[in-house]
């Protein structure tokens, strides 16, 4: 926050301290937020895929910077595609026609426990890593500084289950089969991508987006489990950013495990606040010394709800967090189908208390 943005008049004990505060940058919007300092207003952020313009990186960067620029947002989380780290590690990819769907995956390259000690470590510049790295070169050169934005890292487990047979399921049967080979799948993977994310910082990202995807979750893993095969590789990969100045830990789905990841080296926290078993916005900041994101169900009532639904949940979140340390957005990626009214109503509610 520049010293010209916030002034402080403290008259006695027992007058309220007023603050007088100008206009501020985007990013110094978005690192006061997290930090829990006061902001001008608080900030915005929502992202999610374009699956007929990601694959390739002038594309990627110039829907990027669409979206930012329509909805003028405060922080730019990029949202490639999901397949790109399967991609990396050999798989085959069919790409999407439809704009509501994702690309499909066509072959995968472990398809037995054999097939683990084959996993190696995967050049982080090159093929798919590359292409990525590119489009994050002209998100930069597009921003010019005007708003920090982050890279989406998947975690190394969730990568595993991408590139084999049967996914998550299958991986869960590795463990119980070899469990040595899965670790050392993991530890391949999580060198790749620790090396991959402190070059996305190097070429001009502000951190990176890290997503335990379908991993971070009761509804899958143990929390003993999670310690032995998640938590470990989490903190390779991010330690490797750890002097970035943004880094997010998205926890996906139902009944999460966010609780045993508080102490992780990040500067924010994103999650579902609206699904089953999950902790709430106010729980968390009471818990950690962390940002928080998010607030709105990103399917209801984001894509299939009403502007005065939309409204409403940023309004309860807003009241729950006082607006301090928090950043409004949904609670993960939202759809190509979200009507362009229920942003503009998140988009109100927040700029109303500027």
């Amino acid at each position: 926050m520049s010293t010209q943005a916030t002034h402080c008049l403290t008259l006695d004990s027992e007058v309220p301290t007023l603050k007088l505060m100008a206009d501020m940058t985007k990013r110094e919007r978005v690192e006061g937020a997290v930090r829990g300092d006061a902001v001008d207003r608080v900030p915005v952020s929502f992202w999610g895929h374009d699956y007929i313009r990601e694959w390739a990186s002038e594309d990627t960067a110039a829907a990027t910077l669409e979206f930012y620029e329509r909805w003028d947002l405060d922080l730019v989380k990029v949202n490639p595609r999901a397949t790109y780290y399967m991609e990396a590690w050999g798989c085959q990819v069919q790409p999407s026609d439809d704009p509501a769907e994702g690309p499909t995956i066509t072959s995968c390259g472990v398809d037995v426990a054999a097939d683990l000690l084959y996993v190696d470590i995967v050049d982080p510049a090159a093929g798919a890593f590359a292409e990525q790295l590119s489009a994050l070169q002209l998100i930069g050169e597009g921003l010019s500084g005007g708003a920090p934005f982050i890279q989406t890292v998947f975690s190394p487990l969730s990568v595993l289950g991408r590139i084999t047979e049967g996914g998550a399921q299958k991986v869960k049967e590795f463990m119980e089969e070899d469990s040595a080979a899965v670790h050392q799948a993991l530890d391949a993977i999580a060198e790749t991508l620790a090396a991959y994310a402190r070059t996305c910082v190097e070429v001009g990202a502000d951190g990176i987006f890290y997503a335990t995807v379908e991993w971070g979750t009761r509804n899958l893993m143990t929390s003993e489990a999670y310690l032995e095969y998640g938590r470990p590789y989490d903190l390779r990969v991010l330690a490797a950013v750890r002097g970035a100045p943004l880094n997010v830990l998205h926890v996906c789905r139902s009944n999460n495990l966010l609780e045993m990841m508080l102490d992780y080296p990040v500067h924010a926290l994103n999650w579902d606040i609206h699904a089953a078993g999950n902790p709430g916005l106010g729980d968390i900041r009471e818990r950690s010394n962390k940002g928080v994101i998010g607030g709105i169900g990103q399917e209801q009532p984001m894509k299939t709800g009403s502007a005065d639904e939309v409204s409403s949940q940023a309004r309860e979140a807003l009241d729950e967090t006082g607006g301090r340390a928090f950043i409004l957005s949904a609670g993960c990626s939202i759809s190509p189908q979200t009507p362009a009214e229920n942003i503009e109503a998140a988009l109100a509610v927040a700029r109303s208390l500027a």
